[in-house]
């Protein structure tokens, strides 16, 4: 009997059985970080964007968490400033993922499946994993909380394939989330859902100067439930593993998200409130 999407949820939002170890990508050529199991060949991979004013640091438990669950990931850390450049932090994206395909990583005893790989970001860095994967195959893609980017990101997203998982919060459709835009758009198979009560800035970890000034904050729960839901969306599409087919499904209902029709009409009031515990 397979397990009920609310124990996968909880079981998903803790980290997994692995050791993980840390490395700099910047011994490569692109500054950045790498966060893998302990050991493994042929293992999945995912490269990561981070959201405008933020960088691969304001994400450090998020990737951990994945490299736990046997997912080797990979974030750049450029295009740090008030004024980032999309296109080329799209263009890092793709370099760090193809670092992790071509490199043996950790003392020799990881390596990643070339078709077994995908693109993921947050905020602004959402759009430009979708950019990056515009122009490079992937297995999937997940844009968490996604905001506009230059070029607009959901011109690019009827050219993927690949199945998609978008992520949004209580603001769905407005100027601060291009969530319901991307979904209408996407070229494959893809899934749009909300988390309730959740703000787009809440996965970012850590103190940040807009947190300082007072435009959003960390999360907990906003983290703990995304990291869920990415979990088992990646696991499923990058291993195959039946186990997470929930996570992936359009029709699945899973504890704390709200699933949306982009097509629909819709008001943000039934994604207001508190969010609960897992």
């Amino acid at each position: 009997m397979a397990p009920k999407p609310k124990t996968l949820a909880r079981e998903l939002s803790k980290r997994g059985p692995h050791r993980v170890l840390r490395g700099d990508l910047a011994l490569a050529g692109q500054p950045g970080v790498v966060y893998t199991p302990e050991s493994g060949f042929n293992l999945p991979a995912v490269a990561f964007a981070h959201s405008w004013m933020a960088g691969a640091d304001h994400y450090r438990k998020t990737l951990e968490h994945l490299a736990s669950w046997g997912i080797v990931v990979a974030a750049p850390n450029s295009e740090r400033g008030p004024v980032p450049s999309h296109l080329g932090l799209a263009t890092d994206l793709r370099a760090t993922l193809d670092i992790c395909v071509g490199v043996r990583l950790g003392p020799g005893q990881i390596s990643v499946q070339p078709d077994r790989v995908a693109f993921a970001g947050h905020g602004m860095g959402a759009g430009v994993a979708v950019l990056a994967a515009a122009q490079r195959d992937v297995s999937a893609v997940a844009a968490l909380f996604p905001a506009p980017t230059a070029p607009k990101a959901e011109k690019y997203a009827s050219k993927i394939t690949a199945p998609g998982l978008i992520v949004a919060g209580a603001d769905i459709d407005t100027m601060n989330s291009n969530a319901k835009a991307l979904a209408e758009a996407w070229g494959g198979e893809h899934v749009l859902r909300a988390v309730n009560g959740a703000k787009e800035s809440g996965l970012t970890e850590g103190r940040r100067l807009l947190g300082a000034l007072g435009i959003g904050g960390s999360e907990r729960k906003t983290q703990q439930i995304t990291r869920a839901l990415l979990t088992g969306f990646l696991l499923y599409h990058l291993t195959e593993d039946k186990k997470y087919e929930v996570f992936a499904k359009e029709d699945a209902e899973l504890p704390h998200t709200t699933l949306v029709d982009p097509h629909e009409e819709h008001t943000d009031a039934g994604f207001e409130g508190v969010l609960p515990h897992i």
